[in-house]
């Protein structure tokens, strides 16, 4: 397992000082976000191949392997505007991808909460959305992933092996996040991941790690790894069998407590070989 993290979590740093500062908290591989990463960049209309090149210089220097280039666009959004910008936006980031050496670029299917009678509306207009981001990653010979969340239309097991079986493709990977896709916690957690990995398990490229505990009413709190609901054991197990070599990313890291996070990421891998 290389360990990783979503590196915009340390704030934007400058293109020349990222690389070396995640080198520095011992992390080995990142999920890039550019606008979000980068002080130098604001939107996606300010990179350029010269900035590009920058970025995969510094961390290759580092040692840093990039391995998701996060591009989170309104996919399923029926507003034809608002996806056609989305997809417009993910296609760059299909071709930047080739010069940085990443492994996947990578998003969600939706920004917003949606119910149960929004995401029947949003799926088909993901649907086409995937399907044409993924003629572009097979035209570039690159890969791209999607993460399951289970307020989007890409919502549950079930609709995410229709989405792989109907796209049918080798470029189109997966993103696991167990946390986005636990609605409750309470059930049986061991048993909920097993049917995740036995059915999309050779779709996944990246696992997200974070733990959160609910509220008074409901509400999502982020806490350190370890210290909420999220039970990974039957994930690590199963990375430890079948992707040895799997990078885990870090979300909602706090730079205060990463050190005790990157050591629990580490122990856990160590717990359940």
């Amino acid at each position: 397992m290389l360990v990783g993290v979503r590196t915009h979590d340390y704030g934007k740093q400058p293109i020349n000082a990222l690389a070396a500062l995640l080198k520095l908290e011992g992390i080995e591989a990142a999920q890039l976000v550019l606008p979000k990463a980068f002080s130098e960049i604001n939107s996606y209309d300010e990179i350029t191949p010269k900035l590009i090149e920058r970025i995969r210089r510094n961390f290759e220097e580092a040692g840093i392997k990039i391995h998701i280039l996060g591009c989170y666009m309104d996919l399923g959004n029926p507003n034809n505007e608002v996806r056609r910008a989305a997809v417009e936006t993910f296609r760059k980031c299909l071709a930047w991808n080739k010069i940085l050496g990443a492994s996947i670029v990578g998003t969600e299917t939706a920004y917003p909460h949606l119910n149960q009678d929004e995401k029947k509306i949003w799926h088909p207009y993901m649907l086409d959305s995937i399907s044409r981001l993924v003629e572009e990653a097979e035209r570039l010979n690159v890969d791209m992933a999607i993460e399951p969340v289970y307020w989007h239309p890409l919502e549950n097991l079930e609709t995410t092996v229709s989405v792989f079986e109907k796209i049918n493709s080798t470029h189109l990977k997966m993103i696991f996040d167990p946390a986005n896709v636990l609605k409750f916690p309470e059930i049986n957690q061991e048993a909920y991941w097993k049917e995740w990995l036995d059915r999309l398990g050779d779709k996944i490229e990246a696992i997200h790690m974070k733990d959160f505990i609910e509220g008074p009413n409901k509400e999502y709190c982020p806490v350190c790894l370890g210290e909420g609901v999220v039970r990974y054991s039957e994930i690590i197990q199963w990375m430890n069998k079948n992707k040895s070599d799997i990078v885990a990313v870090r979300e909602e890291l706090n730079p205060k407590t990463a050190q005790k996070d990157i050591l629990y990421m580490k122990e856990l891998w160590k717990r359940y070989p």
